[in-house]
């Protein structure tokens, strides 16, 4: 009797944590899917060698299980003359976590917003044109019911920013293959 284990070990561990079953093809489709958001479902069943409908099926049943949460482009926000990157970490008052937190995601300029551990309880990933618009954020931010502090430091340097997963190289990292 052969042995149907998958052999990917991003899937493997996926099914020991209990997170959520995706298969070696759900793994692929999603691969292509981060290269190339804008593929049909013809060209995703090619390039994988399965029907159009097993593509369909599949991209329909990571969208419903929430695994893929959308499409998106990705925008140059230097070229847009977003060029300053700062990083503010914020503690809280009490236990109003989430509220700041909520309206921190809210404001425009906040790409990315954590719940973290330590000193701080939130990080906020935040992009703004200069300093002067930097600054109206950081003082309606310190305005903010239930913010006790925040610290923010200004990226001299972007070395890497990509929100993407990566599937297929986190597939080599784990199997040594680089």
């Amino acid at each position: 009797m052969t042995s149907t284990a998958n052999k990917n070990p991003i899937h493997n561990n996926l099914e020991t944590t209990g997170i959520e079953n995706v298969n070696d093809i759900d793994f692929r489709i999603l691969s292509l899917l981060e290269g190339d958001s804008r593929l049909s479902f013809n060209k995703i069943a090619s390039k994988l060698g399965i029907s159009v409908g097993t593509a369909f099926n599949h991209v329909k049943s990571l969208e419903k299980r929430g695994i893929l949460k959308g499409y998106t482009t990705v925008l140059d926000s230097a070229k847009l003359g977003y060029s300053l990157t700062a990083l503010i970490l914020v503690q809280t008052q009490g236990g109003h976590v989430e509220e700041v937190e909520d309206k921190i995601s809210k404001a425009a300029n906040v790409i990315a917003v954590y719940e973290i551990t330590g000193d701080y309880d939130v990080a906020a990933i935040t992009k703004f044109k200069d300093r002067g618009d930097l600054n109206i954020f950081l003082k309606n931010l310190m305005a903010t019911p239930h913010v006790k502090r925040t610290v923010t430091s200004v990226a001299l340097e972007v070395v890497k920013e990509d929100f993407k997963m990566r599937l297929q190289e986190e597939t080599k990292l784990s199997t040594g293959v680089c």
